[in-house]
């Protein structure tokens, strides 16, 4: 039996929600599947994702072919480099910690670069809202000058003049 990894389709109109899923290559899109691997959620900023990576090294040492999508999805969360430390192991290239060690030396680089991706967003963010709150300020200030009434102050002479004849 041909098993794909893909992705399936959840969600509504306009909002997709998706499910990495192993199914049979001949199963509908939607359809039956034979595990759940995890989701991808396109509509954040970065998307978000959660995959079982060691079901799905499992699902590729078994000889599931993943979809080009899958596949970046898998590349991304580090599921293909641990498919390929795994195979280092088996052929005695090198030990089962050192494998360890470098998928999460990758792991932790990838957080790093993930959050600094977060942070610059929340900091874009940011600076556009105070941008926008001082153009606001700016305009509500015009309009309360405009609608201001303007008083024209006399003279000093003319009022003191008026003061003694009272």
């Amino acid at each position: 039996m041909p098993v794909k990894i893909r992705l399936q389709r959840h969600g509504k109109k306009g909002k997709p929600f998706y499910w990495i899923v192993a199914a049979d290559s001949r199963a509908k899109r939607d359809g039956k599947y034979l595990e759940k691997l995890g989701t991808y959620n396109p509509n954040t900023n970065p998307a978000s994702i959660d995959l079982n990576v060691d079901g799905a090294v499992t699902w590729l040492q078994n000889g599931a072919q993943p979809t080009d999508t899958a596949k970046a999805i898998l590349s991304y969360k580090g599921a293909l480099l641990k498919n390929h430390l795994v195979g280092g192991v088996r052929k005695g290239a090198l030990t089962e910690e050192q494998a360890e060690a470098k998928f999460q030396a990758w792991v932790d680089a990838k957080a790093a670069k993930v959050g600094a991706k977060t942070d610059g967003l929340a900091q874009a963010e940011a600076d556009a809202k105070a941008k926008a709150l001082e153009a606001e300020k700016a305009a509500n200030e015009a309009r309360i000058a405009a609608k201001a009434p303007v008083v024209e102050e006399a003279p000093a002479e003319e009022v003191e003049a008026s003061n003694e004849e009272e």
